[in-house]
């Protein structure tokens, strides 16, 4: 009978774990949205209801966001994956400072401008490749 208590008390600990978010999770998905990420997903939400019509819009909206708390513990997943604890508390602070900020804040605009810069680029040497293979 001990031993069942046990393995019950176990599974109940494991089950409230499970659920429950780590420190290190919570932070992680603090450091996502610290990096503006949280607003793209926001803007992308809006951008896609834009064809709901409009007597849909506000259901549309809810359940759209509904989705946002498992994308944000899917994305701290692959975070988690890559940086250390420490390195995400690092991160978090850098992303509280003002050039962190202005980082965020500038981020969108800098990814748009690389993905130009990098397609313009991939065209020139797709000239090159095509030259060298006549």
């Amino acid at each position: 009978m001990k031993t069942l208590f046990s393995v019950l008390a176990l599974f109940l600990t494991l089950s409230i774990s499970a659920q429950e978010p780590s420190e290190f999770k919570q932070q992680t998905i603090e450091f996502i949205g610290l990096t503006g990420a949280t607003g793209a997903f926001h803007d992308a939400i809006a951008q896609i209801g834009a064809m709901v019509p409009e007597a849909n819009k506000a259901a549309f909206t809810k359940e759209a966001n509904g989705t946002l708390d498992k994308l944000y513990s899917q994305l701290a997943d692959i975070y988690m994956e890559e940086f250390t604890k420490d390195e995400i508390e690092e991160l978090v602070a850098f992303y509280k400072t003002d050039l962190g900020k202005k980082l965020a804040f500038k981020q969108s605009v800098l990814t748009q401008k690389g993905m130009m810069l990098g397609q313009s680029w991939g065209m020139e040497v797709g000239q090159i490749a095509q030259k060298h293979t006549n």
